[in-house]
């Protein structure tokens, strides 16, 4: 049950520096508190229903992981936009090994190979496009 708990808030906190670092339009906002409930109703069905519904895990997986991703599309500055959307294949690529536990071996830590590796790019793009100083700005004293 928590690593399933886990992925709801991986989402979550990949797509919060963005909401929160970037201007993005009136919908950002509401996305901001939409994606946190979310991973806390995620969570608590995961509490409440693990392994009873699949599919509405599935498509909860799936709505927090497009969701905040069309409110990102209206960035001014698109930098960092193509690793979240590598990111978000890995998650999505992942989502065949969900559903294929108990038929592929290893489906279930394969599918956490993938997770990783989508936060990972995802990680990768805020520390250099959010939190990494911009270039010119670095200055050497001697």
């Amino acid at each position: 049950m928590c690593d399933r708990v886990a992925i709801y808030f991986f989402i979550a906190a990949s797509y919060s520096p963005w909401l929160m670092l970037r201007e993005l339009g009136p919908w950002a906002c509401h996305m901001r508190w939409l994606i946190w409930v979310m991973a806390c109703i995620g969570a608590l069905y995961v509490f409440f229903f693990h392994e009873r519904y699949k599919l509405v895990e599935l498509l909860g997986y799936v709505a927090m992981g497009a969701a905040p991703a069309l409110v990102l599309l209206s960035m001014v500055d698109r930098a960092g936009v193509r690793e979240l959307a590598v990111g978000g294949v890995f998650y999505v690529v992942g989502v065949v090994f969900f559903k294929s536990d108990g038929l592929v071996p290893f489906a279930h830590a394969i599918w956490h190979l993938f997770v990783a590796i989508g936060a990972g790019v995802h990680y990768y793009a805020i520390w250099r496009y959010l939190y990494a100083p911009p270039r010119g700005l670095l200055h050497t004293s001697r």
